[in-house]
């Protein structure tokens, strides 16, 4: 049984930080690709930001140059530091984890094998 659990989300002003830690633990032999993923309100999930192997990454336009996603093997942990926060990053933002070797990033929800049950991100004054 493998389990994906994530911290580090809560409420926090425009301009605000705040980094998302997940660590994935159980059975699990070896982890390929990690990603963070968010939903809003009203709408579908969507890929934030993403992270190979071999550390090569993947950022959504809307989170270029302000969110930086970064992982540490040993501990098969991924974290993403968010900076200068906008009320539109408000969602519930969820860790993904493909089991594996497979070299490369996975983007799409179904490339992923686990999920965390997502932690809330609200920006507001």
């Amino acid at each position: 049984q493998v389990q994906v659990v994530e911290s580090g989300g809560g409420l926090v002003q425009p301009g605000g930080s705040l980094r998302l830690s997940c660590v994935v633990s159980g059975s699990i032999f070896s982890i390929s690709a990690m990603g963070w993923h968010r939903q809003a309100p009203g709408k579908e999930r969507e890929v934030v930001a993403a992270i190979g192997g071999g550390g090569t990454t993947f950022y959504a336009d809307s989170a270029k140059g302000r969110f930086t996603i970064s992982r540490d093997n040993a501990k098969n942990t991924v974290y993403l530091q968010m900076n200068s926060l906008k009320p539109e990053d408000t969602a519930v933002y969820y860790c993904a984890a493909r089991a594996g070797l497979r070299a490369g990033l996975a983007l799409k929800d179904d490339e992923y094998d686990y999920w965390g049950q997502g932690t809330q991100v609200t920006v507001s004054s």
